[in-house]
C-alpha cells in the first residue's frame, strides 16, 4: 500500500481520462470542418467508455483513499469535493450520448425520407 493515492497509476490514468482523451476528442470535433457518421458514431462510443472508465476508477480511488494514511486522499475523495470529481465523466457521458442520438436520428431521417420516396400512398 502507498502512502497516498496521487502516486497510484490508477490516479494518472484517471487525469488521462477525465482531461486528456476527452480534450483531445472535443478538439477534434470542433476543429475538423467535416466528420463522417462513422467517427461521429466512435467519438460519441469513446466518450461513453471513457465515462464509464471514469466511474471505475474515481470508486477505486475513493476505496484506496480510505485506507491510505495521507489526509489530502482523504480531502479529495472523501469530502464533499469528491461529489465535483464525478462532474467530468458525466459531462463526458452526457456529450457522448448526444453524438450517438444524433447519428441514430439523422439516420432514421434519412430512412424515413427513402421510406416516403419509395412508398408514396404512405403506410
Amino acid at each position: 500500500m502507498s502512502l497516498s493515492v496521487f502516486v497510484e497509476l490508477r490516479f494518472w490514468v484517471l487525469v488521462v481520462f477525465s482531461l486528456v482523451l476527452p480534450g483531445a476528442i472535443y478538439a477534434v470535433l470542433l476543429v475538423s470542418r467535416s466528420l463522417s457518421r462513422a467517427a461521429v458514431l466512435g467519438f460519441g462510443v469513446a466518450l461513453v467508455l471513457i465515462a464509464g472508465v471514469d466511474g471505475y476508477l474515481l470508486q477505486s480511488l475513493a476505496n484506496l483513499a480510505r485506507t491510505s494514511p495521507s489526509l489530502a486522499d482523504d480531502a479529495v475523495f472523501l469530502s464533499e469535493l469528491s461529489i465535483g470529481l464525478y462532474v467530468l465523466p458525466l459531462v463526458c457521458g452526457g456529450i457522448g450520448v448526444n453524438l450517438l442520438s444524433h447519428v441514430l436520428l439523422r439516420h432514421l431521417a434519412e430512412a424515413e425520407a427513402r421510406f416516403e420516396k419509395e412508398h408514396p400512398g404512405g403506410g
